[in-house]
């Protein structure tokens, strides 16, 4: 006979099951993910601090007009360097307290794209001048880049700053419509001042191509905006999407600037009007580098905020067949969990590479800063790739862990949604995606050409993005006859992923003349690719966790690789890279089963791997994914703070609703 249950109830039962079951130590991983106890600590005590604090209340903000979204995110931006100063918070914390808003505040832009950017390239004199200003906050910056003409095509910005020796400044100007600054966070209403990427013109109309300018937007005494400049807000964004963000456009009328503010710590001009050439043709592109760099490790943690949702409303949501009594666990279900594992694993594997990926990239502004660029094109190359890669995984991610969550998942208290308004632009910003993808090949071919027209031809000539390369050095590809076991081996996954991204480049190389539309998409993709693999195989081998928990991130790392296989298995048909064994004549069955298999495997800690991210319900923000799973009591309680639900008769009634019934009801009792 079937029992009784309270539905609510137990879904906390559910969620306490799930968590009894999983075998890893969710601290140990926590810290791994973390990079470590401290950092996790220090993660932990911002966080706090800010979930006690009232200015960081997230009740109202589906309610609240766009207006009121940009008053409250200058509140909370105001109120962590309020803290700052009063807690004497390092600047560490600071920008974990920054990191952890719920809104893309104005002032992100501050940190990620104004002072790294200024730092990087500001002469010394303008650091000396500015540098502790802009550290405080005592002015407020943006990067000013992107035109209503040109976004990714930096070369051919119409903005131009031409140099008059005679008063010894550069006269910032707009000279058409299309030259106007458009889509600049913080731009509109905050920044008092902005790095500007102009065309360089010298005396005798020498165009020099874009350089970067300091440029001081607003008034310090009153915010009024300075002589020339107009500056406004470019409106509403797809979907609501960064509603808290005065994205704006710029027109400069002949602004005039001083020499100095040329940001010259390596191009430079001199009183004379001389050009001083830097050492490196792309070293006024290290900004965006920089926040390509970050972008890997930023969507690492929106996969992760997605997983998390998704895994613990499937976990506790039970929808079809019934056994003693109950329906069936969603998450159960091989069409649910196959979907959100893959998420879980592509969180794992971008969370990590993007920590490495920073550290390289620290490496190589101190070589830069010294002037050694020999690590240029190849921060170039793989954040280009890695940030189409992260972008269009975590955007696709996303929408796949809000569909599985079934109509609920489009419910804005589930949280996805604005997770997924905020992401979606991050394909087409800093690069879009497609035309980044023409950079990756080109890179690519390059790496191809040099190797094959080296006198001694070997693998020690190539950088670890092109290291797959080295495969066509040796014997001819051979079909690999795979078996089951074959897949358990991380290595064997890493070798079809570089054969294939070997092969599609040889490929493009034979048939330049007459590529095929999706050329540039499937080489960029498959050298993505194999980079990324080659490098969770090396965190596999380097993974120092305790036995039983390195056993279930290995194994989650697999599902990353075999998963990526499988998505692959077009070209590496077309290659003939598998074939069929003497088991079965389906060359890929195996893979897919052993994925399927992976995912059973994984399926009693996956409440684990993703508690390991350590993110609180009011960092998830979602009613959906609260950590003790009681979801139905938390969508309950959130709808009472809907405006409409205020009032019995709504408004409108009197002036809409009523006469429209009024007429319903004579027409329905006349005569025909």
């Amino acid at each position: 006979m079937p029992r009784n249950n309270d539905p609510n109830q137990q879904t906390g039962e559910d969620m306490a099951r799930a968590r009894a079951r999983t075998s890893i130590d969710v601290r140990t991983v926590r810290d791994y993910l973390y990079g470590g106890r401290a950092e996790w600590n220090t993660h932990s005590k911002v966080a706090q601090a800010m979930i006690q604090d009232p200015v960081f209340d997230k009740s109202q903000i589906y309610f609240m007009t766009r207006s009121e979204r940009y008053k409250r995110a200058l509140a909370m931006t105001s109120r962590i360097f309020e803290l700052q100063e009063q807690q004497k918070l390092s600047a560490h914390e600071s920008a974990i307290a920054v990191m952890l808003l719920d809104e893309s505040v104005p002032m992100n832009l501050h940190a990620i794209a104004f002072e790294p950017v200024f730092r990087l390239q500001g002469s010394k004199y303008l650091i000396e001048r500015y540098g502790k200003l802009i550290a405080n906050r005592g002015i407020l910056g943006c990067y000013l880049q992107t035109e209503l003409g040109h976004g990714t095509n930096v070369s051919q910005l119409e903005t131009t700053a031409t140099y008059i020796p005679e008063t010894q400044e550069f006269v910032i100007n707009s000279p058409t419509l299309t030259s106007r600054k458009w889509w600049i966070g913080a731009l509109a209403k905050t920044a008092t001042h902005g790095v500007v990427q102009a065309k360089l013109i010298l005396p005798g109309n020498k165009d020099l191509g874009p350089h970067l300018f300091f440029v001081q937007l607003r008034s310090l005494e009153d915010h009024r905006l300075l002589s020339g400049i107009l500056l406004g807000d470019i409106g509403p964004k797809a979907m609501g999407g960064f509603p808290a963000t005065d994205n704006g456009y710029a027109i400069f009328d002949h602004v005039k600037i001083p020499r100095e503010n040329m940001l010259s710590h390596f191009a430079q001009v001199t009183a004379e009007g001389k050009y001083i050439q830097p050492p490196h043709a792309k070293l006024s592109y290290s900004g965006m580098l920089y926040i390509r760099s970050n972008m890997i490790t930023s969507g690492g943690w929106t996969m992760a905020k997605a997983a998390t949702v998704a895994i613990r409303y499937a976990t506790v949501r039970r929808q079809g067949n019934k056994s003693d009594g109950l329906e069936r666990q969603t998450i159960t279900y091989p069409s649910v969990h196959c979907r959100l594992f893959l998420v879980l694993s592509h969180a794992y594997v971008f969370i990590q590479l993007g920590r490495n990926l920073t550290k390289a990239f620290t490496v190589m502004s101190t070589q830069v800063a010294s002037g050694d660029t020999t690590m240029l094109a190849e921060m170039h190359a793989t954040t280009a790739g890695l940030k189409i890669l992260v972008t269009t995984t975590g955007i696709q991610d996303v929408e796949v862990a809000r569909r599985s969550m079934g109509g609920h998942g489009y419910s804005a208290f589930a949280g996805l949604g604005r997770i997924y308004a905020e992401y979606l632009p991050s394909a087409s910003y800093e690069g879009d995606n497609y035309v980044l993808d023409g950079q990756v090949v080109r890179a690519a071919l390059k790496s191809y050409k040099n190797l094959l027209s080296a006198k001694d031809p070997s693998a020690s000539l190539l950088s670890p993005s092109s290291y797959y390369l080295r495969l066509l050095l040796g014997e001819p590809v051979k079909s690999l006859s795979l078996t089951d076991a074959s897949w358990k081996d991380p290595a064997v996954a890493l070798l079809l992923l570089e054969w294939r991204a070997a092969l599609v480049v040889q490929d493009l190389v034979r048939n330049q003349n007459k590529p095929d539309a999706s050329a540039n998409q499937r080489v960029s993709k498959a050298v993505s690719e194999a980079f990324v693999a080659a490098q969770v195989v090396k965190m596999i081998r380097e993974l120092d966790l305790p036995a039983k928990d390195r056993h279930v991130v290995v194994e989650l790392y697999r599902l990353y690789l075999l998963s990526t296989v499988e998505t692959s298995l077009v070209d590496l048909l077309s290659f003939g890279l598998i074939g069929a064994s003497e088991e079965t004549n389906d060359p890929t069955g195996s893979l897919r089963m052993e994925i399927a298999e992976l995912c059973l495997t994984l399926l009693p800690n996956v409440i684990g791997l993703s508690d390991a991210f350590g993110l609180t319900d009011w960092e998830l923000d979602s009613a959906l994914g609260v950590y003790d799973g009681r979801v139905y009591e938390s969508l309950w309680n959130r709808v009472h703070a809907e405006p409409l639900n205020r009032s019995e008769i709504p408004a409108g009634y009197e002036e809409y609703i009523r006469p429209m019934l009024q007429r319903g009801q004579r027409l329905a009792s006349s005569k025909l």
